[in-house]
């Protein structure tokens, strides 16, 4: 089954055709996807965006709810608060996007930690899996996870590119790893294309985060550049270049994961 963990649906770029982006989804075999909440505003996008679309897509649709550390400084109790009610939502299958950013320092890094550690807390609260990012940041991260890995269940790291060693700290800390398009890239994807078999199968998971990172394996780049769920499977095609598994154990496999991750029902 295919399944995108990470979709930025609510993103401006689907503003005007997001029925036809999950229309298209839908007929290139993608069964379910996670919409990936950023902000309390894009959270709250990401809730109408179920309302409106989960009867014509019934059993498709999913989000997170989240503040990503480009947003850490929008973060208060008051924010935290909001995250909570949201993730009363049925269909709210995870708390994220969150974690740490040094890369860009869109916030502080006070506040980037201040959130990070406020969601963790969250998710162990809620008994909820944590959808995290993490650029150039990732000794402070693993150390926060390390101090933190009791208390909550389930975590990945969505859109990883770190390297081999990164990658295994996250491995022996139990968590899963999403890939994107990035390893599809012939150039910057080369360190995930070398890393990518040695990643469990059972801790893998595929995920677009369109509108970005679009597979550059792709027959026909969109002229618009934008990436979308219905490109998934060349994701899948990215992944299996660099593994042993056929295409249809990685898509079964990864599906598995993904639903038993999530609990989708």
């Amino acid at each position: 089954m295919l399944i995108d963990i990470g979709v930025n649906l609510s993103h401006k770029r689907f503003a005007n055709d997001t029925r036809e982006v999950l229309t298209y989804a839908r007929e290139n075999g993608v069964r379910k996807l996670v919409i990936t909440g950023t902000s309390i505003a894009e959270s709250i996008r990401m809730i109408e965006l179920l309302q409106k679309h989960s009867a014509e897509f019934p059993g498709m649709l999913y989000g997170t709810v989240g503040i990503h550390p480009h947003s850490a400084s929008e973060f208060s109790n008051a924010s935290l608060a909001d995250l909570r009610s949201l993730s009363v939502h049925s269909n709210v299958v995870a708390i994220g996007e969150t974690g740490l950013d040094f890369y860009r320092n869109l916030a502080s890094r006070e506040m980037q930690i201040r959130c990070f550690e406020a969601h963790l807390g969250l998710a162990s609260e809620l008994g909820l899996p944590l959808f995290m990012h993490e650029r150039e940041a990732s000794s402070l991260q693993i150390d926060i996870l390390k101090n933190h890995r009791n208390n909550f269940n389930k975590g990945v790291i969505h859109c990883f590119t770190g390297d081999r060693k990164t990658l295994h700290q996250y491995l022996d800390l139990d968590l899963h790893i999403g890939v994107t398009g990035w390893v599809c890239d012939p150039r910057r994807g080369k360190p995930l294309q070398d890393l990518i078999a040695e990643i469990p199968l059972n801790r893998l998971m595929i995920e677009t985060d369109s509108p970005y990172l679009l597979p550059r394996n792709m027959a026909f780049l969109p002229k618009d550049g934008r990436n979308e769920p219905s490109f998934l499977p060349w994701v899948v095609s990215g992944i299996s270049a660099c593994r042993t598994e056929s295409q249809s154990e990685i898509v079964k496999q990864t599906g598995q994961t993904a639903t038993k991750f999530f609990g989708f029902h």
